[in-house]
């Protein structure tokens, strides 16, 4: 006896090793993708998935939440492809660009926000001195990821993508400037 179309169980996205994101960065958000990315690479190198996508939908949030993630999907023994659909924003745009060089695709009306990033804080004196050595490094850090995935130099860095003021892209912009590989309709 076969089976019919409708006795299927139909499968997840995760089931095919796609994750969707479309959240604020924090701790609570991003855990559940990295916990994703280190599962599949926690199979038997024979039965490991010949890549991962991750489907990004997303307004920013902390950086340190994003530079976590990041720093998963660069040590992924799985190539991470990536797939900017809406908005991909400020950590968004950042966590995006990591994605598998030739696999960085968005959809042709993806909005992308590239812009210097900013928080508060508050405190005595020498709390505050220790928040901007924090604060430094951290821009150090977006630097050379910008620099490393988009093959921009610091100058053009910031004037196009990093200038004071905030910076809306077309998904033709964000290829024009390394921060994606094509546009496709999914």
């Amino acid at each position: 006896m076969t089976k019919s179309k409708q006795d299927e169980t139909p499968m997840s996205l995760k089931d095919n090793n796609i994750y969707l994101f479309m959240d604020a960065f924090t701790s609570e958000s991003i855990a559940p993708v990295i916990e994703f990315i280190l599962e599949k690479n926690l199979i038997p190198a024979s039965k490991r998935p010949k890549n991962l996508t991750l489907i990004i939908n997303s307004p920013g949030g902390d950086m340190a939440a994003a530079f976590a993630l990041i720093d998963i999907m660069n040590g992924s023994s799985i190539p991470v492809h990536t797939l900017g659909i809406g908005q991909i924003s400020s950590c968004g745009i950042l966590t995006f660009m990591s994605g598998a060089k030739g696999y960085r695709v968005l959809t042709p009306n993806t909005s992308i926000l590239s812009h210097q990033w900013s928080w508060g804080t508050y405190g005595k004196s020498h709390e505050l001195m220790a928040v901007q050595k924090e604060f430094e490094m951290t821009d150090e850090r977006m630097m050379l990821h910008y620099k490393r995935c988009t093959g921009l130099d610091e100058k053009t860095i910031k004037k196009v993508l990093l200038p004071p003021q905030d910076v809306w892209l077309t998904a033709a912009e964000a290829v024009k400037y390394g921060i994606a590989d094509k546009i496709k309709k999914v």
